[in-house]
């Protein structure tokens, strides 16, 4: 009776610890499927960047071509009839709204204090007016021609910040609206788009300007969207204005996280149907700053921040993947002109606060 009783309880006792391996099997597998349908487009897009680039330099001379980012988001908006399977959705959600916050957290490895506060206090100014301006013209534009707040918000941060990178964080803090997946898709291929193009117009509008090379590099940072162009755009014209021009866009880069909590702050305080909203989980950006002090003092051995920023890319890259797969291309063909005329408008702001502010400097 007694070892009857024993049993019993040795078997009830296992009823909990099996449910939650079973649990966690079970989520896994709920998972997987869309995990490796997002990092198949992933891996595809990253084998078609060189290609791409390739193809660029031969039929315009350019010293870029389209980033993996952008090759992963077509390629998934391509393939979204596939993905509509349900077998797939749980898999993509998982991407873009956990991996997506912890690859955004890894990205303060590539900020060093040091490096941003070497700027000076009044380039800072103008850095951070550039991108308040921003912001706040690109929901006052969405307002002006019939869109909504977020896609104002969303264009105003992809533009401020980091461009893909920065759309990507800022949707995980928007309301659920019918057109966010395709309105972050446009954004992040529009703002790459006009990067590319600021890469070209932009050192020669410098040049005419008469800012020496420290002064290039630093409205090419201020007002060029994404890293690679800023990059591109800056070491064509100097190594000192590359430098330069890097440092002011990682300052941006660092501003990442206020951006996103403020666009936070301002949809959870609205009615309606915007309540839904919420702040983020602040896990990722205590992450994120701490990421920042340790790279300051290089407190990890290069091989392991190498490794952490390759994963941050690779997060990165399996979340827009993730979003073009749950992108419906006919959604995004109904988007219209004023999508372009917002995030046209928006950049032209930045441009104008930059060379306005700098230009009072020099």
């Amino acid at each position: 009776m007694t070892a009857s009783t024993s049993g019993s309880t040795a078997e009830a006792s296992s009823r909990p610890a099996r449910g939650r391996l079973n649990g966690r099997m079970g989520g896994l597998a709920d998972v997987l499927p869309g995990i490796l349908l997002a990092a198949a487009v992933a891996v595809v897009a990253t084998l078609l960047e060189p290609i791409a680039a390739r193809l660029a330099a031969a039929l315009f001379g350019a010293t870029a071509g389209l980033p993996a980012m952008v090759l992963a988001l077509v390629v998934g908006i391509l393939l979204n009839p596939v993905a509509q399977r349900s077998v797939f959705r749980p898999g993509l959600t998982f991407c873009v709204k956990k991996v997506l916050r912890w690859a955004v957290a890894l990205l303060g490895l590539k900020i060093a204090v040091g490096d941003v506060l070497g700027l000076g206090w009044q380039v800072m100014v103008v850095v951070v007016a550039g991108m308040a301006a921003t912001l706040v013209s690109g929901v006052w534009l969405a307002r002006l021609f019939g869109r909504s707040d977020a896609y104002g918000a969303l264009v105003g941060s992809a533009t401020a910040v980091c461009g893909a990178s920065a759309a990507l964080a800022t949707v995980s803090v928007l309301p659920d609206y019918k057109e966010r997946e395709a309105d972050v898709a446009f954004v992040v291929v529009a703002v790459n788009a006009l990067a590319t193009l600021a890469m070209l117009l932009y050192p020669p509008l410098a040049a005419f300007l008469g800012f020496d090379d420290r002064m290039t590099g630093a409205l090419l940072g201020a007002a060029i969207h994404d890293v690679a162009q800023v990059a591109g755009a800056g070491y064509a014209v100097s190594e000192a204005a590359g430098n330069t021009a890097v440092v002011v866009k990682l300052f941006r880069v660092f501003l990442l996280l206020p951006v996103v909590l403020a666009v936070a702050f301002y949809f959870a305080s609205q009615g309606g149907s915007t309540a839904r909203a919420r702040v983020p989980v602040p896990v990722f950006a205590l992450v994120f700053l701490a990421l920042v002090l340790v790279n300051s003092y290089a407190l990890l051995p290069g091989p392991v921040t190498a490794v952490l920023n390759e994963a941050s890319r690779a997060g990165l890259l399996l979340a827009i993947a993730a979003l073009g797969l749950g992108t419906s291309p006919r959604a995004l063909a109904s988007l219209g002109w004023r999508h372009v005329v917002i995030v046209t408008g928006v950049t032209l702001v930045i441009l104008a606060v930059s060379v306005a502010g700098l230009a009072l400097l020099g």
